[in-house]
C-alpha cells in the first residue's frame, strides 16, 4: 500500500478548512482502487482565528489528519518545507487551503507520474481572473524579470500546488537554506516535471493574504535567491559612471585651457543634478549590495526555519 502527503499550509483559514477536507476526499475513491492511501498534513502559520480547533476537531474524527502548530507566523514557505518533512508519503502534494488548487486535478496528476514516468507534476494559471489588473500587470513583469536574470526556469503563472515523487522530495530537503523560494527550487532540482494548465479559481471563503507589498517583497527574495545579475549590474553601473566622470574631467581641463570660464557660477543647476543622480545610482547600488548581505546574515546565524508549538 502506497501512501499520498497531501501538505496544506494555513493562515486564518478556518472558514475553508471543511470545505477543502470535503473536496479533497471526494478523490478517495481514485486512490483506493490503485492501493493509495491518503494523509492529510495541515501546516498552521500563526492563525489568529479558529483555524486550529478546527484542524484538532478533524483529527479527532479522522486519523489521517494532522497538525503542525507553529509558535508564531513563519511564512508560507516555512510552512510548506515543514510539511515536507513532516510527510511520509510515496507521493507529495502541496496544495492551497482557499480552493484555488483544485483537487480534482490530483488524478490526473497521480497518473502522469506513475503512466507517463514523470518525477513531479506542477500546475500553472492561464489566466489571472479576478485580480486587480496593476497587480496582474506587475506580476507578469516579475516573471519575464526573474528567468532574464536566471539561469533557473521559473514558469509565469506557477503554482505551489505541485505533486511529486519521494526522490523529487528528498532533493528539495537536501536544500537546507533559510531564505527559501520554492519555485526557484522546484526548477534548480531538476527532474522531469510535467505542466498542467486551469483556468484562475477565485478563492471561495476570505480575503488573499498576500498584499501588493508582500508580493513585491517576495518577488525581490526570488530574484535575490536565484540570480547574482543585480550585483553585475551595480558593477557595470560603476563603471559606467566611472568612465562618464573621465570624459567630464577631460572636457572641464581642456576648456579651462583653451577658453576658460569666465562666469564661475554657470553650471550650478547641471552640477546639482548630476552629483543627485550620481548619488542615486551610489546609494542603488548599495542597496543591492545590502540585500545580498543581508541574506548572508539570517544564513550564516542558523536559527531555525520554524518553531513548532505542538503537533499531532
Amino acid at each position: 500500500m502506497e501512501l499520498l502527503s497531501v501538505i496544506v499550509p494555513c493562515y486564518n483559514e478556518q472558514d475553508n478548512i471543511i470545505d477543502f477536507y470535503d473536496e479533497l476526499f471526494k478523490t478517495e475513491s481514485f486512490f483506493k482502487e490503485r492501493n493509495v492511501d491518503i494523509e492529510l498534513i495541515f501546516v498552521n502559520d500563526g492563525s489568529k482565528d479558529n483555524t486550529v480547533p478546527v484542524v484538532k476537531e478533524l483529527h479527532e474524527r479522522d486519523g489521517r489528519v494532522h497538525l503542525i502548530n507553529f509558535s508564531r507566523n513563519f511564512g508560507k514557505e516555512a510552512g510548506m518545507y515543514a510539511g515536507l518533512q513532516k510527510a511520509k508519503g510515496d507521493y507529495v502534494v502541496v496544495m492551497d487551503c482557499d480552493l484555488q488548487d483544485p483537487p480534482a486535478l490530483l488524478p490526473e496528476m497521480y497518473r502522469c507520474i506513475v503512466e507517463e514516468g514523470y518525477d513531479s507534476v506542477a500546475t500553472r494559471r492561464v489566466d489571472r481572473k479576478g485580480e486587480p489588473p496593476i497587480r496582474s500587470f506587475f506580476a507578469r513583469q516579475f516573471y519575464k524579470l526573474i528567468n532574464k536574470m536566471s539561469k533557473t526556469e521559473i514558469v509565469d503563472g506557477a503554482r505551489d500546488y505541485r505533486l511529486m515523487t519521494r526522490q523529487f522530495v528528498d532533493s528539495i530537503l537536501s536544500l537546507e537554506e533559510y531564505n527559501r523560494f520554492s519555485k526557484g527550487i522546484f526548477g534548480w532540482v531538476g527532474f522531469k516535471t510535467k505542466w498542467l494548465e486551469f483556468e484562475n479559481i477565485e478563492r471561495k471563503k476570505g480575503e488573499t493574504k498576500w498584499s501588493f507589498w508582500k508580493l513585491f517583497l517576495y518577488a525581490l527574495d526570488g530574484i535575490v535567491a536565484f540570480s547574482t545579475a543585480p550585483l553585475a549590474m551595480a558593477s557595470v553601473l560603476g563603471v559606467l559612471f566611472c568612465f562618464i566622470a573621465l570624459i567630464f574631467i577631460i572636457f572641464i581641463v581642456v576648456r579651462q585651457l583653451t577658453v576658460g570660464d569666465p562666469y564661475n557660477t554657470v553650471g550650478w543647476a547641471s552640477t546639482v543634478c548630476i552629483i543627485s543622480l550620481v548619488s542615486g545610482v551610489q546609494l542603488f547600488c548599495m542597496g543591492i549590495i545590502g540585500q545580498y548581505l543581508s541574506k548572508t546574515y539570517l544564513e550564516v546565524k542558523k536559527r531555525p526555519m520554524y518553531i513548532v508549538k505542538e503537533e499531532l
